[in-house]
């Protein structure tokens, strides 16, 4: 089997564009369901603001400017072939410097902090966030997620008593979002992880984030109990930024990992209306 190398700088190269194009540029999915929102909307003042989201997704794209003010932590989900080998230096620091020169370049806001209790930024938004999955193949899929902190904030996890079952998963979903009430900039887009253990299972939840809006998860038990939480989650009506009617959700996004039998951990992540990623294969 031949191993394939591709060196740091193409990964900074990378991960510098993807950066650059998330912070800027709002997913086709995301416009898409903003859109829908709009059509569907009846409340003038919310139907007002979608339409005001949306033009501010046009100015950020065409004026090469950063679509909200809070650039975020700089997470970057890797899947690294293992046909690969990387060459020329280090991989965490092929990415951080990626991260940094698009920060630097972009005129992007630098929000990270050294120590989380004496607040010392660092000046790069570095380190960044870095998850690495092995997988077959000799190409490297980097996937990057600028994650603002008012949507951050209003993550919650539960260790649901296992006997709990669906309802318990709803309601837990539910109540994350009424709690959440207009702090976070909805519509959100719900990203919901069931299983695993306390720290994977919120991974998994803001893995869930990077599919597309209008996805569905393959199990239709699943995919039936993301329809199920999106229409209650609605039903509150905090709609757009606060103002009421049906926009608060743009849909629920869930992803399942194998457990143990004694516990059923519910991780849910809340991303505002500027939900941004973008990836490249290299």
């Amino acid at each position: 089997m031949s191993v394939r190398e591709i060196s740091v700088e193409v990964i900074s190269r990378t991960v510098r564009d993807l950066f650059l194009e998330a912070n800027m540029v709002l997913r086709k999915d995301v416009l898409r369901a903003i859109r829908e929102l709009y059509d569907e909307e009846k409340a003038p003042k919310a139907k007002e603001m979608l339409n005001l989201l949306l033009e501010n997704a046009r100015i950020a794209r065409e004026e090469k400017m950063a679509i909200c003010q809070d650039t975020g932590l700089s997470v970057v989900f890797l899947e690294v072939g293992e046909d690969v080998h990387i060459t020329g230096g280090d991989l965490n620091r092929a990415v951080d410097k990626g991260v940094e020169s698009a920060y630097k370049d972009g005129f992007l806001r630098k929000s990270v902090v050294r120590d989380p209790l004496l607040w010392d930024n660092t000046g790069t938004n570095t380190p960044a966030e870095i998850h690495v999955d092995m997988v077959p193949g000799d190409k490297i899929k980097v996937a990057v997620f600028p994650k603002g902190f008012g949507s951050e904030n209003k993550g919650r996890i539960a260790m649901l008593n296992p006997t709990a079952g669906e309802d318990a998963v709803v309601d837990f979903c539910v109540d994350s979002v009424k709690k959440a009430g207009p702090d976070a900039c909805p519509p959100y887009m719900l990203g919901v992880g069931i299983g695993g253990t306390m720290e994977s299972c919120a991974l998994i939840a803001k893995k869930a984030l990077l599919r597309s809006v209008d996805s569905s998860n393959p199990d239709k038990h699943i995919a039936a109990l993301e329809k199920k939480i999106e229409q209650k989650v609605r039903e509150l009506e905090i709609g757009v930024m606060g103002l009421g009617g049906i926009s608060t959700v743009m849909g629920v996004n869930i992803e399942t990992a194998p457990t143990h039998i004694a516990g059923l951990p519910v991780a849910v992540n809340i991303s505002c209306h500027a939900l941004r990623s973008a990836s490249k294969i290299i």
